[in-house]
């Protein structure tokens, strides 16, 4: 197996284990740079993947200040790392909201912004010095305004008066030079929020495999706001992304340690890196084996990863290891509580995974 995670001695390691390696996050992360023409204000990365409060040190050392997020607890640790601007990217409401507001009252620091998509949410934020984005729908169906009614994102921002920051435009479902119709469409809307008088300081787009289109793309980059792409899976890479975004310098920074625990048929083994540790949510393969593409990860149950070594013409022994490159890395670091810092095939520390899961649900009551 050639390449470049071999640990020295994981034998006292309780596997799966989540390693992450900074000389690599390091690279990922001047990949990414390099792509805004190493420019870090251009750049709000989604710290959905990143989770561990050392590695948004890491890109805030690199003069990223700006952030965005979907949780309240990842709201929390990208204040709590010194974080000079964060979006909460995820359309709070009730309690969730109050939340919001008592994380921005403790952090005043911290530009906190929030996403909305109408006058009601938009009624939660009036009493409050939060800044607002208006989410529009690029036709993902997820969250926002569809990109038809420009009107109603014209009425709105007005309705929003100085609170209106800008426009959040997600377009994780398109892939390629396909992303600049998208962007034609959303420069038609900010001409008519600029003729209305309402002209966004900010417009937020694309997740990984749209960001180097938003970033050619000529209206984007020469409007009167400022346009910042916001991929997170970028930080640590995976199967996916790699897929997406080849020959532009990114490598996986966080693989999954696991221990070959059966030969349960010929030509076959287990591993202990299952669902649970391993996210499926992707498809399968769930990962692949690092240095050894020979070897095909198969369906997963909760706690196996049943491996075809067919073509491999042998099975690794049981009590051996192997290093697993996830297929899709953000729901693979939210399924652990730590992640292993190896630095030259040696552990260098231990981090919690910081912004893992969510906070208590009564978090508020105290």
């Amino acid at each position: 197996m050639n390449h470049p995670y071999t640990l020295k001695d994981p034998s006292q390691i309780l596997t799966p284990a989540l390693l992450i390696y900074p000389d690599l996050v390091e690279a990922n992360i001047k990949a990414t740079l390099k792509l805004t023409g190493n420019d870090p204000n251009r750049w709000r990365p989604h710290i959905k993947t990143a989770k561990i409060a050392a590695v948004i040190r890491q890109m805030i050392n690199h003069g990223i200040r700006n952030f965005k997020c979907s949780t309240t607890l990842e709201l929390l640790t990208a204040c709590e790392a010194g974080a000079g601007d964060v979006l909460l990217a995820f359309p709070v409401t009730g309690a969730n909201a109050n939340r919001a507001i008592a994380i921005a009252n403790r952090f005043p620091k911290t530009k906190i912004s929030v996403l909305i998509e109408s006058k009601e949410q938009a009624a939660t934020w009036k009493e409050t010095s939060l800044g607002i984005f208006i989410d529009i729908n690029p036709g993902m169906n997820r969250t926002g305004i569809s990109q038809e009614r420009a009107d109603d994102i014209r009425d709105l921002a007005k309705q929003l008066g100085g609170s209106f920051r800008g426009l959040h435009y997600y377009d994780g479902h398109v892939k390629g030079e396909d992303a600049h119709a998208g962007y034609d469409r959303l420069i038609e809307i900010i001409k008519a929020l600029s003729k209305a008088g309402v002209e966004p300081q900010e417009v937020i787009t694309s997740g990984t495999p749209a960001a180097p289109f938003a970033l050619s793309h000529k209206g984007l980059g020469e409007g009167p706001f400022v346009h910042r792409i916001s991929p997170g899976t970028v930080v640590y890479s995976d199967m996916t992304s790699g897929q997406q975004l080849p020959d532009l310098g990114y490598a996986p920074a966080a693989i999954v340690l696991a221990t070959v625990i059966s030969h349960p048929a010929p030509n076959m083994f287990t591993c202990d890196a299952g669902h649970k540790s391993v996210s499926a949510d992707a498809g399968i393969p769930t990962c692949e084996v690092a240095g050894s593409p020979e070897l095909k990860p198969m369906k997963p149950s909760e706690e196996h990863l049943p491996i075809d070594a067919s073509a491999a013409g042998q099975v690794p022994a049981i009590g051996s290891h192997v290093y697993l490159i996830p297929r899709h890395v953000c729901p693979t670091v939210n399924n652990f509580d730590e992640a292993l810092m190896i630095v030259d095939g040696e552990i260098k520390g231990i981090e919690k995974v910081t912004a893992r899961g969510h906070e208590s649900p009564l978090v508020n009551a105290a």
